[in-house]
Parts: structure tokens; C-alpha cells; sequence
């Protein structure tokens, strides 16, 4: 996807820095300025003024988000909140569906529940809203790291050759989870068999921003009897919908 380019040359920059950094825990100055193919000189000037203005943060050599954009985030979300605005998206899901619904986001280098409704069925599944939980073994994971940059994802996997394993399902090679990656972009959602928890499968799928950038995911978790393999296709259409159902919300 293309960046977009605005008439002010030095705000696009100060927003790929942030977004540069934003997937990392932290960058250097060199990092910064050729991972992002940016002028060295004009770099360290927009640098400096951004921790002067507590944009950034400097520790030793490496240069962090910023505390001030901190107080942003938590500005803007207290005037949009799209936990809320999912709300009414993800009790339609509920009630079509039985199973128990979560809206997640990725935050740092996992996923985290925004919100949860839970099946009107007697299964219980373990989750809450604000649990974290790994991108690599979750369907809701899988479904917000798929459609990132490959040196992202590259960024966001534990360091070494294998993933952590969390039972006998857990995909732990790195070459395996890319090629499962490559098929969940193509069909469009995201599928954890157990994965993540035994006896429990999840079906999730993106929700985009309106440049197309995955903002956010939902999906719906259940024992295995609740969703059957042969329900699977049928299933993600459903998921699909209410993840156009919001993306149709947050335009307007």
C-alpha cells in the first residue's frame, strides 16, 4: 500500500517515524533514517525537535514513542471509541452465531481484547477483555499481524527459529506460520485449530481503516463442536460481514 503524501513534506516524515516506530521497540538514529530512506541531516533536525516537544523519547542511542503521544492516544480515544462504535456490531454476531465474540487490536508485540461478549451458552470460553495473547497461535492474532509488512512481522515474532508452543497444535516454525499467513490473506480470515487453547477453534477476520490498513480484528471462539470444520467457510462469511459492518460505521 502506498504511503499517502500530503502538501507538507516534513509532517508525512514526522508520521513515518512514528510508524516506523510504532511496531518497534526502539530504533537508532541510523535505523531510523535508512530504514525509512530519509535524508540523515534532515532526519536528526526532525529528530531532535520531536523529543523537544516530547514526540520522542531518547534512552541511550534508541529513540522511542514519546509520553505526549500517549496523552494523544488516550485523548482520541476517549472522543472515538471504536470498542463502543463495535459494540452493537459484535451482539448481531453474537446472536447469530451463539458463540462468544471478541474485538482485539494489536498492541505491541501482541494481541489484546477490546472487547468480549460472551455465547448465551453454558461453554465458558477462558478470555477477557484486556487479555494479551500471542500472535502467532491465535486466529485473532494471525488475523492482525497476516497483512503487515513482511520485516514487521519479522519484528513482532519472538527472536530464534521456533515459536513458543502452547499445545500439540501450536504452529512453532516461523516458515510454516508465513506460509499460513500467505493463505489467510488470500481467503480473507484467520483459523486457530486448538491452537491456542485445546479444544477450543476461533475464526477472525481484519477490520480495516479507510485506506485499507487493518485497524483491528473480530472474531468468534468456541469448543469444537460449535464449529465443525464443514461450518468453517460458512462461519468466516459471517465474520466477514459484521468486520464490513463496522468498517461501513467508522467511514461515516
Amino acid at each position: 500500500m502506498k504511503a499517502i503524501v500530503s502538501q507538507i513534506p516534513a509532517l508525512d516524515k514526522f508520521v513515518r517515524v512514528c510508524d516506523f516506530l510504532m511496531l518497534r521497540n526502539g530504533a537508532t538514529f541510523s535505523q531510523i533514517y535508512q530504514g525509512l530512506a530519509l535524508p540523515k541531516s534532515s532526519t536528526s533536525t526532525l529528530l531532535n525537535v520531536m523529543v523537544a516537544h516530547g514526540l520522542l523519547r531518547q534512552e541511550n542511542d534508541r529513540y522511542l514513542l514519546g509520553l505526549r503521544l500517549y496523552e494523544f492516544g488516550n485523548r482520541a480515544i476517549e472522543q472515538f471509541d471504536i470498542k463502543k462504535v463495535a459494540l452493537p456490531v459484535l451482539t448481531d454476531l453474537r446472536d447469530t452465531t451463539h458463540l462468544t465474540c471478541h474485538l482485539g487490536v494489536l498492541e505491541g508485540n501482541s494481541a489484546i481484547y477490546l472487547a468480549k461478549l460472551e455465547s448465551p451458552h453454558a461453554i465458558i470460553i477462558r478470555s477477557w477483555e484486556g487479555k494479551r495473547l500471542s500472535l502467532h497461535s491465535s486466529g485473532l492474532g494471525k488475523a492482525l499481524l497476516a497483512w503487515l509488512p513482511a520485516e514487521t512481522i519479522d519484528d513482532l515474532l519472538p527472536e530464534g527459529e521456533q515459536l513458543p508452543r502452547y499445545t500439540e497444535s501450536t504452529i512453532i516454525s516461523k516458515i510454516a506460520l508465513k506460509d499460513e499467513l500467505a493463505q489467510i490473506r488470500q481467503r480473507g480470515w484467520a483459523y486457530d485449530d486448538e491452537e491456542d487453547s485445546p479444544g477450543v477453534r476461533c475464526i477472525a477476520a481484519p477490520v480495516r481503516d479507510h485506506q485499507g490498513r487493518v485497524i483491528a480484528a473480530i472474531s468468534i471462539s468456541g469448543v469444537l463442536f460449535q464449529l465443525p470444520k464443514e461450518n468453517l467457510a460458512s462461519l468466516a462469511a459471517v465474520v466477514g460481514h459484521a468486520c464490513q459492518a463496522l468498517q461501513n460505521i467508522l467511514s461515516h
